[in-house]
């Protein structure tokens, strides 16, 4: 799907000496699917809740006529994931310290972005998979009890476990988002006429702005840059990977392309034709919920609010695993001797560390526990303007420092971008800084 400048994987570039499994000198691994892992995580961490809920109301508002946006929100996600996951292989260098070698001033940005928007991302998380257990158990405790005992689980279960069985339990919660997403879109009988109408390039008046939104938003958040973590925490570690990183990375976003369509009909054939509105936000899926009783009973909107539960949670300790492994690379690198040839040095044993260290676990600390007050206070006014600005600015931020990074002597010769990647890349940037600059206009300011 994504190609680079020069030889493939069996070139010079291969058997780059790592910590992980892979051993110097070894030629390319074959792609096989007993290896996939890391791709299903961070397409599980990337889509949440409100992801879902923006494809369900373009679809409500456009019916099939943006499927194409989603395809081509797929293969962006493909493209911004490879080239994570192929710098960390062929530097054998995690991204945070690559960014550090572009200047100091990206060492200024994570750092307030990382701490702000934990704050924030914390009560969302735990609220978003708090509000099906609500609906699941109307008589049971209320939201916020519900969002404190999610935030705790994710906490006890991420301090206690370490990756294989991390990506075990996030297999199994993409398993219950994938076949509820696709019963439900099975259910309401999609129009296959349509769907195919709607992968012509078609932007109906007013839909540029959700066009946008299901190119560049659904799967799109800093746990793109925790794939390359979740690579080396794999045990790949080393250019004999690429293969079949490039196999995972596809299959994962493929995925996440039939989550995004799925919703598209669900919105499309429950709600278009019906001409029903969803609450923006989470709380949305709660009146898919109602609406899926309505039209097939309990037991089809019970199913749904399992699949919504399963959405919001693995999000959510996606988020508390990924982000910690980030952060916890990033108090390494800034403590780290200048000058230190090992310092950036990506692979399972470095990440195996970093998953036991204070910066890891105080990370996660900070995502449960400061947040929680945000759950019986409106979020101040400030906090909302930053957390809105520095999130909107962090995929243009991905994207183009991958863009430098990857055309820089900082990446191997033999696995810098080709024209394609390149391109890619570029668009991606391009369609990220447009979504930065409408995200910022539309704050409260």
């Amino acid at each position: 799907m994504v190609e680079t400048s020069g030889t493939t994987e069996s070139g010079p570039g291969a058997g780059r000496t790592g910590t992980g499994t892979g051993e110097s000198g070894s030629g390319p691994r074959k792609s096989s699917w007993k290896y996939i892992g890391p791709g299903i995580v961070v397409a599980a961490t990337g889509v949440g809740a409100g992801d879902l809920v923006a494809t369900l109301i373009a679809g409500s508002k456009f019916g099939y006529t943006l499927m194409w946006a989603a395809v081509i929100g797929c293969l962006v996600k493909i493209s911004l994931a490879e080239a994570v996951g192929r710098w960390h292989l062929a530097t054998g260098r995690t991204l945070f310290d690559g960014w550090r070698s572009i200047g100091g001033w990206t060492t200024g940005y994570f750092a307030v972005y990382v701490v702000i928007w934990g704050f924030v991302y914390g009560a969302t998380a735990m609220s978003s998979s708090a509000l099906p257990i609500v609906a699941l158990f109307p008589d049971g405790p209320g939201l916020k009890t519900w969002a404190i005992i999610t935030g705790l689980i994710g906490l006890v279960f991420v301090w206690f476990n370490q990756y294989a069985v991390f990506e075990k339990v996030m297999t199994v919660l993409i398993g219950v988002m994938f076949v509820v997403v696709v019963y439900v879109a099975i259910r309401v009988v999609p129009d296959a006429g349509a769907s195919f109408a709607g992968l012509l390039p078609v932007l109906p008046d007013g839909s540029l702005i959700y066009t946008l939104g299901l190119i560049g938003g659904v799967g799109g958040t800093i746990t793109m840059a925790a794939y390359g973590y979740w690579v080396n925490a794999k045990g790949w570690s080393d250019t004999s990977w690429m293969k079949v990183m490039r196999l995972d990375n596809r299959a994962a976003y493929i995925t996440t392309g039939i989550f995004v369509v799925a919703m598209l009909i669900v919105g499309a054939e429950l709600l278009h034709s019906s001409q029903i509105a969803l609450t923006k936000g989470d709380r949305g899926l709660i009146d898919l919920g109602q609406v899926l009783e309505d039209r097939f009973g309990a037991g089809t909107a019970k199913l749904f609010l399992v699949g919504f539960f399963a959405t919001s949670f693995s999000s959510l300790i996606g988020v508390w695993h990924g982000v910690s492994l980030m952060f916890a690379d990033f108090v390494e690198r800034i403590r780290a001797a200048r000058g230190d040839a090992d310092a950036g040095k990506a692979g399972s044993e470095t990440i195996g560390r970093q998953e036991r260290s204070t910066a890891f676990r105080a990370y996660l600390l900070w995502l449960t526990f400061p947040p929680m007050t945000l759950l019986w206070l409106d979020e101040p006014f400030g906090l909302v303007i930053g957390y809105g600005v520095l999130g909107a600015f962090f995929m243009p931020f991905l994207a183009l420092t991958l863009l430098w990074l990857l055309n820089s002597e900082r990446t191997p010769r033999e696995w810098r971008n080709g024209w394609l990647s390149n391109g890619m890349l570029a668009s991606a940037g391009l369609l990220f800084v447009v979504l930065c600059v409408q995200q910022v206009r539309e704050l409260p300011w």
